[in-house]
Formats: structure tokens, C-alpha cells, sequence
């Protein structure tokens, strides 16, 4: 399945943020900020730029993504729901005691998750663990890992960079999910790690900028991306934390809180 339009891709988006309503409400619990100011980019990912089998998730072959702010699964559980790699219907049962849809990514229990996340700063050295192997196995395929703003506070992300740039992974591409909010308010407050363009390019990495919920930046990121040669590639997307839902927009405080019933029904009215 590959939505080309614009308008298709910002139709899907809004199924994508319905589902993460849905999962975090009916569970009570999890992250919806981080979740919704990913969501434009995991949508081009799953429905334009990854090459993925909905009905062989463990194909050699296929692309790979390591969401390594695994506290935002609900984002990817949605694109994976819609996608058809398990029921839509199933994201009503996210983080129940009996349910496969665990607060984070779980790659032995949940079809099309390449690696289990959660622990925050570790996701990009699996991907860059992945596309070295894709370059020792002379294959095709990417590998994509979506870093949260907060998370490249983290000192291991940097420990990953310097992999990636020696080994010359121009098949790895990162992006940043820039919504200047994380648990305890504003990344500058927390421990700033801006310029974060000029830092990544220190590492070694080809950096494009742009709109995180502009669908075409977002595609042409990813076109751009795939024709570098000889080095990784950095996507900074400029996001807004709870993006779609007007009273979760720029909010620290949906970093990590569930609607109440009202608050659910305001929430998937807004997303008609």
C-alpha cells in the first residue's frame, strides 16, 4: 500500500491521531503529546516511504524503523493498525494487563515492531547496529529511527552518531521529532541541546530541515534523504507536541496524561 497524494496522506494522519485517541484513552495511561507531534511522520513512513509487507513483517528484505521514543508507541501502533498489520480494533486493548500491545514496543510479541524500545537514548544504536548489517549483507534495504528532542540529551545518541558517520551509513536516516517539550517543560529549560543541526553535522551527518506536519517536506525529505551518498542523514522536523488536538497543542502537561471522557469526545470531534 503506497498513498501518493497529499491530501490521501493527511486523510490517513487523522486515522492515525483517531487511534492514538482511542489507545490511550481506553488504557487511562500513556503518551499522547509525543505521540500526535510524530504522527504526520510515521504516516508518510508506513504509507509512502517504507518498504514493508503487511503480510510477511519479518521479510529480509524490508526496510526497518526503530522507534527510539518507544513511549510514543501509541503513534506507531496506529500506523501499524491502519497499515493491517493487526486490527484496528486492538488498539482499544494498548497497555491492558492481557494485551500484546504493551506501553513500548515489543519486537517478539507485535507484528511489524523491528525493535523493542523504551529505554530512552538506546533505539539509534540498534538502527545503527541494522545498517551496518544491511552493508555487510550487500542489501538494499534503509533503516529509519525517529529520536524524540529530549531524548538527544541522552549521551549514548552521540556514542551512535560517531558509528554511524565512521561506518559511513548514507542507508540510515534519522529524524528528530522537534517539539521543544519533554516531561519536565522545554528542552532548553531541561538541558538544551540546540543547535541540534549544527551538532549532528559535526557527527558527520547531511542535514535537511524542515515542517514535521508539512506532508510535502515531509516527502521530499525522505526523496532527498535516499539520494545521499557516503554519510547518514539527519531529518530536524520542527513539530508541535499534541499537534491536531487544539487543548494538547504546545501542553508539557499531555506529555504523559490521558483524556477523560470529555476530553476523548472533544478529541475525536476535532478529528472528523
Amino acid at each position: 500500500m503506497k498513498l501518493k497524494e497529499v491530501k490521501e496522506l493527511e486523510k490517513m494522519a487523522k486515522e492515525v491521531r483517531k487511534g492514538i485517541i482511542e489507545a490511550v484513552y481506553h488504557a487511562q495511561s500513556g503518551h499522547p503529546g509525543g505521540s500526535l507531534s510524530v504522527a504526520d511522520i510515521l504516516t508518510v513512513l508506513y504509507f509512502n516511504e517504507l518498504n514493508i509487507d503487511e503480510n510477511n513483517s519479518k521479510w529480509e528484505d524490508r526496510d526497518r524503523f526503530v522507534l527510539s521514543k518507544g513511549h510514543c508507541s501509541p503513534a506507531l501502533y496506529s500506523c501499524l493498525a491502519n497499515r493491517g498489520f493487526f486490527p484496528v480494533e486492538d488498539l482499544k486493548t494498548f497497555r491492558n494487563i492481557d494485551s500484546y500491545l504493551q506501553g513500548h514496543p515489543d519486537m517478539k510479541k507485535i507484528p511489524g515492531v523491528d525493535m523493542t524500545t523504551g529505554s530512552l537514548g538506546q533505539g539509534l544504536s540498534a538502527a545503527v547496529g541494522m545498517a551496518i548489517a544491511g552493508k555487510m549483507d550487500n542489501k538494499s534495504y534503509r533503516v529509519y529511527s525517529v529520536l524524540g528532542d529530549g531524548e538527544i540529551e541522552e549521551g549514548q545518541i552521540w556514542e551512535a552518531a560517531m558509528s554511524a558517520n565512521k561506518y559511513h551509513l548514507d542507508n540510515l536516516c534519522v529524524i528528530v521529532d522537534n517539539n521543544n517539550l519533554q516531561i519536565d517543560g522545554t528542552i532548553e529549560e531541561v538541558m538544551s541541546p540546540y543547535p541540534i543541526d549544527e551538532k549532528f553535522r559535526s557527527f558527520g551527518f547531511e542535514i535537511i530541515k524542515i515542517d514535521g506536519h508539512n506532508m510535502q517536506e515531509i516527502l521530499d525529505a525522505f526523496d532527498v534523504a535516499k539520494h545521499v551518498k557516503g554519510k547518514p542523514v539527519c531529518i530536524i522536523a520542527k513539530t508541535v507536541k499534541g499537534k491536531g488536538i487544539s487543548f494538547m497543542e504546545n501542553q508539557v502537561g499531555w506529555h504523559g496524561k490521558a483524556p477523560n471522557e470529555e476530553q476523548y469526545k472533544m478529541a475525536m470531534e476535532e478529528l472528523v
